[in-house]
């Protein structure tokens, strides 16, 4: 799939979830996806546990990234380097 096909499979509509990013057509927050994944269930836990597919948590994975692109996070720097 295209970075845009995957990112159509995310809505956001005000009147559902709090405006929050979502899997289309479900009340599932794109964040609750990737924290599950940052915390180190596999791809296929997440699935089952929230009856995606595979193409929904890597729709996850996109919007993610593309607002990684926009916003910065501050961390802490790494004096070691």
């Amino acid at each position: 799939m295209t970075r845009n096909e995957l990112l159509s499979r995310i809505s956001i509509n005000p009147n559902v979830c709090f405006g929050k990013p979502c899997v289309r057509g479900r009340r599932i927050w794109v964040s609750l996806v990737l924290d599950w994944l940052a915390s180190g269930l596999e791809v296929s836990q997440v699935m089952r546990e929230y009856d995606l597919t595979k193409e929904d948590v890597l729709a996850c994975i996109a919007y993610g990234a593309e607002m990684s692109r926009e916003r910065y996070v501050e961390i802490a720097l790494d004096a070691a380097r």
